[in-house]
């Protein structure tokens, strides 16, 4: 294979599913989603129906026991409930600390796991959806282009030159990458980004409102 992609079934990395596919077919695309003890299912359940409707080869990888200690809100047993704000609401009471549905380093723990499958499945490249918007003003410190760039240069180095971190939005807004994903096709409708786990997205915590925020922005009505 080509091309491995972190693949959580939202926005993000089901346009970079659908970038690496388009770029090399889906023969030789791997996408891998994680649970990392997140208090719900739903977008393991979307990651997988999307890898079907792409017909790439689907991985899961259980990190759960890493974040044990975490009181992330995003996980279960945390005592913080997710925040229904926007983040930069969210941020002007953290005092630029990263927002409460932060989970500690989770992107450098998913890349560096990623890199290991990766290099076991013959792929020169791993792809994950990180943005412009979730670095905004410390919220997401491992969505950063400086992140990503000492990501890219440590797994570049420590795989013998052989693998390399790409971050095709690392640029854009949310926006911008379902603007991209409109010109790729993407199925949106087949997604889901929501921090809850209800029948319907909460339409109230920071991702639901950055979501639907850039739907809007590109004339669409999906929740």
């Amino acid at each position: 294979m080509k091309a491995l992609v972190l693949f959580s079934g939202g926005v993000d990395s089901t346009t970079c599913l659908a970038l690496a596919v388009h770029q090399y077919g889906s023969r030789e695309v791997l996408a891998l989603s994680v649970y990392y003890g997140q208090k719900h299912a739903k977008e393991i359940e979307a990651a997988k129906q999307i890898a079907a409707y792409y017909q790439v080869e689907y991985k899961e990888l259980d990190l759960a026991a890493i974040f044990a200690a975490s009181d992330c809100s995003l996980l279960q047993g945390a005592s913080e409930e997710i925040p229904k704000e926007s983040y930069a609401d969210q941020l002007q009471k953290t005092n630029g600390a990263p927002v409460s549905t932060y989970v500690p380093f989770r992107n450098g723990l998913f890349l560096a796991s990623a890199a290991s499958i990766a290099l076991s499945y013959g792929c020169s490249e791993i792809f994950y959806g990180a943005h412009s918007d979730d670095a905004a003003g410390n919220a997401y410190p491992d969505c950063s282009s400086d992140f990503n760039d000492a990501m890219n240069r440590a797994v570049f180095l420590g795989s013998g030159q052989q693998l390399r971190v790409t971050a095709p939005f690392i640029g854009m807004n949310k926006a911008q990458v379902v603007r991209k994903g409109l010109e790729l096709k993407v199925p949106y409708e087949k997604t889901w980004s929501c921090y809850e786990g209800s029948d319907r997205p909460c339409g109230k915590c920071g991702t639901c409102r950055d979501r639907l925020a850039a739907f809007r922005a590109n004339g669409l009505m999906i929740e």
